[in-house]
């Protein structure tokens, strides 16, 4: 039997293994290559579904059809066939679909109505409910003094891991709030919102037809709702303009209604921090997605994003240097037009069964170890920094050597809320280019309210 022969052998007996499995249609595969700039390059130029990275194995995994798989083997692209069932099979029925998660989320808001306020903030394109929950010791008042952190999950339907993330930090802050104490400062001290599902079209999508559908349901092609935003949109080839792509980036910048439920409640809420959760590949991203800008405060924000990988064990870096490029994505525009200190948390792997893992043996696992990411960032918000409200429409900061490290843009509410390292800093406050104020600060341990 000559190689030739081997490998169409191998293909059909793949295909009806995948057939006998899962939903998800025969003609799938999953193949894995070596973690090179010709793979990308070749993967990227060929609009492939890329679905996660093993930096361990210097691994780049995707799901391809027939046809590219016959693609690929002519372009002889080194690959290896990996199958492993529990991605392959769709969602374990344990997971929570639209319906429940919304179930759930009335449930927390009726029982712990003095910390809970559960918020529609918009609809989806098929018209279903966004949802976002507030946790705070003062729920129902917005307080200017108090810092808000953002999570949410699911900007891709196959994702279904996220949305548990999320559900435990609610659970996890509202049920600890009488019993432990560094919760109850998080709570009192913090706004906490969250929204456990964004793209709940496609994840209904997953439930009902494809166990591998990524994008929301825009014109039965859909559209990638993180190469949507409007920073750095088809900036960068870093998605496709193709309506089949798996990273197709829509018509226009901000073309999709979740997209702008999105924006709209970012605006609203005015985040100090935020984390996207995503899968798989086990990473800690921050801004910026294309080659090779990185954030204005790259001390600061990486430096965190670093100390959160160390404490989930997780790879840290921008996109195009752990990935590839990606344009229109959150992070970009949430600290680029938000001044949010954005990161994506990749969780799980594909030997964890990648965006389909058993629940039973790895749910608990996931959420517990993720706990460690988003409470870093609670303990961030109220630890060194500068946070007030001011007349001024901009602060400049400066470092102990008169160098300007950082413009920042008063809320419209007028609260202002700067990250910084412990040292001495000079911020000057201006009303357009008239001089308000300048005031030396000495940063150290703990937050400083003015």
């Amino acid at each position: 039997m000559n190689s030739k022969t081997a490998l169409a052998l191998l293909i059909a007996a793949l295909a009806y293994t995948v057939a006998q499995a899962h939903e998800t249609p025969s003609d799938r595969f999953f193949v894995s290559f070596p973690h090179t700039e010709r793979i990308n390059e070749l993967l990227h130029s060929h609009d492939l579904d890329v679905t996660g990275v093993d930096h361990k194995k210097n691994q780049i995994e995707a799901l391809v059809t027939q046809k590219e798989l016959d693609l690929l083997i002519e372009a002889k692209a080194d690959l290896a066939f990996t199958v492993p069932q529990s991605v392959l099979r769709g969602p374990d029925p344990e997971y929570m679909n639209p319906q429940k998660i919304e179930a759930r989320l009335i449930e927390y808001a009726q029982t712990y109505p003095q910390l809970v306020q559960l918020k529609k903030i918009g609809e989806s394109l098929e018209k279903r409910p966004i949802w976002a929950v507030k946790i705070s010791d003062n729920v129902g008042t917005h307080e200017k003094d108090e810092p808000t952190v953002f999570y949410n999950s699911m900007h891709h339907a196959r994702e279904i891991m996220t949305p548990e993330v999320s559900m435990d930090i609610i659970d996890y802050l509202v049920t600890r709030y009488n019993s432990d104490e560094q919760v109850r400062r998080w709570v009192d001290e913090t706004e906490v919102w969250v929204v456990p599902m964004f793209n709940v079209d496609g994840n209904n999508y997953v439930w009902t037809k494809d166990s591998m559908w990524r994008k929301n349901m825009r014109g039965g092609h859909g559209v990638d709702l993180n190469r949507n935003y409007p920073t750095n949109w088809n900036a960068c080839n870093g998605s496709s303009g193709s309506t089949w792509s798996q990273t197709y980036r829509g018509p226009a910048a901000a073309s999709e209604p979740e997209t702008l439920v999105m924006m709209n409640f970012v605006k609203e809420i005015r985040p100090v921090f935020s984390i996207s959760y995503h899968a798989y590949s086990e990473m800690v991203l921050y801004p910026y997605g294309c080659r090779p800008h990185r954030a204005q405060t790259a001390e600061v924000v990486e430096g965190i994003g670093r100390e959160m990988g160390r404490l989930l064990k997780y790879s840290t870096g921008t996109p195009w240097e752990l990935l590839y490029n990606a344009d229109g994505g959150d992070i970009d525009w949430l600290y680029q037009e938000m001044q949010v200190i954005p990161y994506v948390i990749e969780v799980n792997s594909s030997s964890h069964g990648g965006f389909h893992p058993d629940y039973a043996k790895w749910r608990d696992v996931t959420v517990e170890k993720n706990r460690a990411g988003w409470q870093l960032l609670l303990d961030r918000a109220l630890s060194s920094g500068i946070r007030g409200v001011t007349e001024a429409s901009e602060i400049e900061v400066k470092d102990s050597k008169g160098k300007s490290i950082q413009t920042y843009r008063v809320n419209p509410d007028g609260t202002y809320h700067l990250v910084l390292l412990s040292g001495d800093y000079e911020l000057v406050y201006r009303q357009s280019a008239r001089v308000l104020d300048t005031r030396a600060v000495k940063v150290q341990k703990d937050l400083i309210k003015m």
